[in-house]
């Protein structure tokens, strides 16, 4: 069998998938990733092979890959230096013999998408697919999760301010993200695939603001904001530093490209891909919330 390996192991996706692997796959058959290996003691106590590895660190992934036939890419969060980080890592992989690299990126990535994290997925995209080994690209839509924090604010304030326009997203639950990536990372006939990965039905900020108010008992609004009006607004409820101003225009870019319809796809692939219905936005809700 095929020795398969899942990077930022420690993470939220990258832990549920690794779990879902196990369902299937003999543990000295997993190999798990991560800065930090002592969070993955737990998976170390099943036999699972744990190593440390940092993209910053050639010579950590020179021996973190070794042995790897297949490898599930999970995207850093570091913006900044995520090209260069992951490119990096696709080429020490190579080096290292895997055949076959799978990566989680983001929906329409490709240039104009104004989304702050779209550039990087695009240039690790490319650098991938450019790379002479098998590869697959898991677009993934926006998390269902972080409506939680947004549903409360929402429901506390009465108003849901937003720059989205009327623009649509059918929101995915990290967990269906992982079920996803795990299927992909076991079986074969992935290779040259780009699938968008989404939850079952796209919703505009009226129909957010809609269920928001029903899932905690009062009316709440769609505030339509443009998109420095927004910024303002975030900054104002936050310590002033840079790390809000950052913070906010991060989360705004993400509206302006709802707006512009990047974020819009709603497709099978969680059904097509896990044999099961996708989990729907309100499922999500009702669990983060209660």
């Amino acid at each position: 069998m095929q020795r398969l390996l899942i990077t930022g192991a420690s993470g939220q996706l990258a832990r549920q998938a690794a779990k879902l692997v196990l369902d299937d796959c003999a543990p000295d058959h997993l190999i798990l990733m991560s800065r930090n290996v002592n969070a993955l003691v737990d998976f170390a106590e099943r036999g699972v092979d744990v190593r440390f590895g940092d993209f910053a660190d050639q010579d950590s992934l020179r021996d973190g890959f070794a042995g790897a036939d297949r490898m599930l890419l999970v995207s850093i969060t570091d913006l900044e230096n995520r090209t260069a980080l992951q490119s990096g890592a696709i080429e020490a992989a190579v080096r290292a013999g895997v055949g076959h690299i799978i990566y989680t990126s983001g929906l329409s990535p490709a240039p104009p998408n104004p989304a702050v994290v779209a550039p990087s997925h695009h240039a690790t995209e490319q650098r991938l697919m450019a790379s002479g080994v098998e590869w697959t690209v898991l677009r993934n839509s926006l998390y269902a999760d972080y409506q939680v924090a947004e549903a409360r604010r929402a429901i506390q304030t009465g108003i849901l301010e937003h720059n989205r326009g009327d623009g649509l997203v059918a929101y995915v639950s990290r967990k269906d993200c992982a079920a996803v990536a795990a299927a992909v990372l076991r079986a074969e006939g992935h290779a040259g695939s780009v699938y968008d990965i989404t939850g079952p039905e796209p919703y505009s900020p009226s129909d957010l603001a809609r269920i928001y108010g029903e899932l905690g008992g009062t009316n709440v609004e769609a505030v339509a904001l443009d998109t420095a009006a927004l910024v303002r607004r975030i900054v104002s409820q936050a310590p002033n530093d840079d790390h809000s101003k950052y913070g906010a225009e991060l989360v705004a870019s993400f509206g302006r490209s709802i707006r512009e319809g990047y974020m819009a796809d709603c497709t099978n692939t969680v059904e097509l891909l896990t044999g099961r219905p996708a989990i729907t936005l309100r499922q999500v809700l009702e669990a983060g919330y209660s």
